[in-house]
Formats: C-alpha cells, sequence, structure tokens
C-alpha cells in the first residue's frame, strides 16, 4: 500500500443519494416545457380565452411560461451550482 493522500481520494467519493429534489424539479419542468403547454395548445388552442385573451394572444403568451420556467430553473441551478463557492 502506498501512503499517498491522493490516492485514498478515490475511495472517499461521496455515496449516490439519488435523483433529488433539484432533479425532480428539472423533471417538472422539462415535462411542462415539452408536453403540458404544446399539448394545451394543440388540444385547446383556445385556453387563454378563459383570462381574456384572443386566439393569437394565447400563442404569444403560452409559450412564455415555458421560456420564463426554463429561465428561473437554469438560474436557480446555477445559483445552486455556485453557492459552495
Amino acid at each position: 500500500m502506498s501512503s499517498d493522500p491522493d490516492a485514498d481520494d478515490a475511495t472517499n467519493e461521496p455515496d449516490a443519494d439519488g435523483f433529488g429534489r433539484k432533479g425532480w424539479a428539472l423533471t417538472a419542468v422539462l415535462f411542462t416545457c415539452v408536453l403540458v403547454i404544446p399539448g394545451i395548445i394543440y388540444v385547446y388552442p383556445y385556453a387563454a380565452g378563459a383570462f381574456g385573451f384572443t386566439f393569437f394572444a394565447t400563442y404569444l403568451a403560452l409559450p412564455l411560461v415555458p421560456a420564463i420556467l426554463l429561465g428561473l430553473v437554469a438560474v436557480w441551478s446555477m445559483t445552486a451550482a455556485t453557492r459552495d463557492q
């Protein structure tokens, strides 16, 4: 056996704790952005009409939801990743 302290670093890796809260949040946002919002636009294009939007405004407002969600998740993940530095 060697007395090199760097050799022990490979065996001292932290245990994987599964997908975690952050992973599930990202999965939920991606599911919403890829399936839910486009599905609403495809199946019921007048969905935003309940809030007073016209048909054309619906096609502008509903795609903003995934854009905002993905932007918030990107900022959240970057701040969480750089918090320890």
